[in-house]
């Protein structure tokens, strides 16, 4: 199968399981098109067994689209600090023991379709497992997550290894101490899990900020304070790539790390 056969098994298998959409839908024949039609059925899709033949040519597709997209792999960057890296760009083409997810409550991704969110481009590229295994691991929790902890799950295919799941605080109104201390349990949660499960290196999104309304400059000043105590008070030699997608937050780690 080529890519195109691909594409077109897994949105005629996924219209199937949702006859909802399959007499409404008219499949496109512009490849931008029906990849756009594609995340969005992968992305409305609740946590449900696939065949082995799905996941198969998945599998297949997406490994493809990744390398497509480009593979950005940590011992190409350039330390601004000791084990500390700034990298700006879509956190899921970064080759890194794992990534860091700014996970909902849910914990099973993004359901509105081609939503920019970074809980949405995780799941997209990583695959449908990825919801299944949250469902499960959520199944089994019996509650929502609360903000400040962190859950660490296979990559699937992603180019990282793992990725760390985290839910950040919202910010309703006026910054509190409270909302401060959360993301800070956000950032040491992360480092902690990732330590226990021997990863080397973890690339970590800007938790809070965007929709959840955390001031982009406190939020990074609270990213890199709770980073180095961390490293500094646990010996970890983890490395760090803030991974950041705006120029705002980019100036912002810069001005930070650079001296």
């Amino acid at each position: 199968m080529n890519q195109f056969e691909r594409r077109r098994f897994l949105i005629d298998t996924l219209l199937e399981e949702q006859p909802e959409y399959k007499n409404r839908i008219r499949i496109p024949g512009a490849e931008k098109e029906q990849k756009k039609l594609l995340r969005s059925l992968m992305n409305i899709r609740w946590a449900a067994p696939i065949t082995k033949e799905f996941e198969k040519i998945q599998d297949e597709y997406l490994k493809e689209e990744n390398a497509r997209r480009g593979i950005v792999r940590i011992e190409e960057l350039t330390p601004v600090q000791d084990d500390l890296y700034i990298w700006q760009g879509d956190i899921t083409r970064l080759h890194a023991g794992a990534i860091v997810n700014a996970a909902n409550s849910g914990m099973t991704g993004c359901y509105q379709p081609c939503h920019s969110c970074i809980d949405n481009c995780i799941h997209t590229y990583a695959g449908i497992q990825l919801r299944n295994y949250c469902q499960k691991m959520m199944d089994e929790q019996g509650f929502e997550e609360p903000a400040g902890q962190a859950k660490i799950t296979p990559a699937f295919n992603l180019n990282c290894d793992y990725v760390i799941h985290t839910v950040g605080p919202i910010v309703q109104g006026k910054l509190t101490k409270d909302h401060e201390k959360l993301l800070a349990s956000c950032y040491e949660s992360c480092m902690k899990v990732a330590d226990e499960n021997n990863v080397k290196s973890i690339a970590f999104c800007c938790i809070s900020t965007g929709v959840f309304c955390f001031p982009n400059d406190r939020a990074a000043q609270i990213a890199v304070d709770t980073v180095k105590k961390y490293k500094e008070e646990t010996g970890s030699k983890i490395k760090i790539i803030f991974n950041v997608f705006k120029d705002l937050d980019k100036e912002i780690y810069e001005g930070l790390l650079a001296g």
